[in-house]
């Protein structure tokens, strides 16, 4: 059966002036055969054979075959650029001669010309292929990702209750909590993360921080921690020898210096006569 949407091998059943017939080996007369345009045949080929093609309607809603790549195919998402913008809908470039249209329902967000946003490709009620904004059941939770491994992926949507939410490789479900959402993002923007967990339905959660900023923020909260039992003040600094914040702290030199560093940069210490003071 020939598959709307979708890239697979046909086999040419008759050639003619305006192209060649497609349809699948073990098709049979009755079988509605689909074109494939003339200025897209490969020279040489002959009848019998087989050629990889994509699927998808002309513009009089009839089934036609490309050799072409879309950038998309169906139940797929990919980056699409918004090309134009009308009343009842977006066309969007997806590689192909048509553009794809993007109806209102579908958009989750006021779209800008020229930006690109992840698409969703599927069929709708009248056997059309369309594109969609609402991805997340595209997306898949079984990623072969661990904790601290590094994933790119595509921001798709921004809650501000929740965090972003992100299609790592285009594929996989993924959030940034909001506590994690550092700077502004916007949808459609790719950005590098770090897998910071994995949930037991296999979504991931994500940061776009390393693990060394994590640890120094952990190492400036247990400073302040002990500097407000102590009223406010410590009685260490960079003076202070590895052993007394070992002994005070349990972290080493170093790691107290970059988290002090911290501290005094977002201004929440100053420095006093042999230690710190929380402002």
């Amino acid at each position: 059966m020939i598959e709307l949407g979708r890239i697979q091998s046909l086999e040419v059943k008759r050639n003619t002036s305006v192209g060649v017939y497609l349809n699948t080996k073990d098709s049979s007369k009755a079988d509605k055969d689909v074109l494939l345009p003339k200025k897209e045949v490969p020279e040489g080929i002959k009848v019998g054979e087989e050629i990889e093609v994509f699927i998808y309607k002309d513009s009089k809603d009839r089934m036609i075959a490309t050799t072409k790549r879309p950038k998309v195919t169906l139940g797929s998402i990919g980056l699409l650029k918004v090309v134009d913008i009308t009343r009842i809908g977006a066309f969007l470039d997806w590689g192909l001669e048509k553009d794809l249209f993007l109806p209102f329902k579908e958009q989750t967000m006021k779209l800008e010309k020229g930006r690109e946003y992840l698409i969703g490709l599927y069929i709708d009620k009248s056997d059309r292929l369309c594109g969609t904004m609402r991805i997340r059941d595209f997306l898949e939770s079984d990623s072969p990702y661990k904790e601290n491994d590094w994933v790119k992926g595509t921001i798709y949507s921004i809650n501000e209750e929740f965090g972003a939410f992100v299609a790592v490789d285009n594929r996989y479900e993924g959030l940034i909590p909001k506590k994690e959402l550092i700077g502004v993002y916007i949808p459609g923007e790719e950005v590098k993360l770090r897998v910071v967990g994995v949930k037991e339905d296999g979504k991931l959660d994500l940061s776009l921080r390393d693990k060394s900023y994590m640890e120094i923020e952990k190492d400036a909260e247990i400073i302040l921690n002990k500097a407000m039992k102590n009223g406010g003040t410590l009685l260490l600094n960079d003076y202070s020898s590895p052993q007394e914040i070992r002994k005070e702290l349990n972290i080493s030199k170093s790691a107290f210096k970059k988290a002090i560093g911290k501290l005094l940069k977002e201004r929440r210490i100053e420095f006093i006569e042999n230690g710190i003071k929380i402002k």
